[in-house]
């Protein structure tokens, strides 16, 4: 005899009624490994399983580097401007606007300063979630700021990139703030002031030809990716297989343009660790 007998023929729950599954309960990593979102929160957001580092942002980095996640934002409501009037698919005032909406960010960079292991740290953190990451008027004037604290406190300055490249919708705006950038670290290294560059997955296009390559380290997560334009446009630029692995993490490392890969779960003892040793200090424990 069957465990379950229907009394009544029909669906007898109104739609209103019915319960969905809440999204988000689980995570399916590339290797097709099954995750529970609140053990890989717990795990840092590194599937326990096969070791991939899952895309996270500004909140989650700074909660592993700031002591106690307790930390001050700077410029916390800049926001960008359409001074083009640029219109795509969509107006570029409409798109921001629903990328503000949708995220909760005022636009793809977060500044916070704090302590890490007990000392001052300027962290720059972008974030993917905000039109890409791309790299705007503001994600230019917010890193360029954040340096000018550091230099202005004597604080080590930690970039952690995570971006698309330049945003299309600024134009030369956006180009220009390559060499913004560029000419700022410039004076945080005028100044001696250690920078930590982080690369996370992704890092293309215009960050990378600036402040994401100029770190006195750089370092990245396993298995970003790493590079200028993407391995299609480089395939068939070239008309060249590309080897395998090519502009992860990995491979960039052993081309000589990275010089540690950090494991989450290292990264806060890491990153500190290499600020001591820059700055010829006591090594934290």
């Amino acid at each position: 005899m069957a465990w379950f007998k229907r009394t009544e023929k029909g669906i007898q729950t109104p739609t209103e009624n019915k319960k969905d599954v809440p999204k988000g309960l689980w995570y399916k990593s590339p290797t097709g490994k099954i995750i529970d979102q609140d053990e890989l929160a717990r795990n840092l957001w590194v599937s326990p399983e096969d070791d991939f580092h899952v895309r996270i942002g500004s909140k989650e980095y700074f909660e592993i580097l700031f002591d106690n996640n307790e930390f001050k934002e700077l410029d916390a409501k800049m926001t960008s401007k359409d001074p083009l009037n640029f219109v795509d698919t969509k107006k570029y005032s409409d798109r921001l606007k629903d990328a503000i909406d949708k995220t909760g960010l005022k636009d793809a960079v977060r500044t916070g300063v704090g302590k890490s292991k007990g000392k001052d740290l300027v962290v720059c953190c972008m974030d993917f979630a905000f039109i890409g990451g791309s790299m705007g008027a503001v994600v230019g004037e917010k890193i360029a700021r954040g340096i000018d604290y550091a230099i202005k406190h004597n604080t080590p300055f930690v970039m952690i990139s995570k971006s698309g490249g330049a945003r299309m919708m600024e134009a030369a705006y956006s180009l220009m703030q390559l060499a913004k950038t560029s000419a700022k670290l410039a004076q945080l290294a005028e100044a001696k002031i250690p920078y930590i560059s982080l690369c996370t997955d992704p890092t293309t296009g215009g960050t990378t030809a600036s402040y994401a390559m100029l770190g006195d380290i750089n370092i990245s997560e396993p298995g970003a990716l790493i590079g200028f334009a993407g391995p299609r446009v480089v395939r068939d630029t070239t008309g060249k297989d590309l080897p395998e692995g090519f502009q992860t993490a990995e491979f960039v490392l052993d081309h000589g343009f990275l010089d540690f890969i950090a494991h989450r779960k290292e990264l806060k003892n890491k990153i500190n660790l290499y600020l001591d040793l820059i700055l010829n200090q006591d090594i934290r424990d």
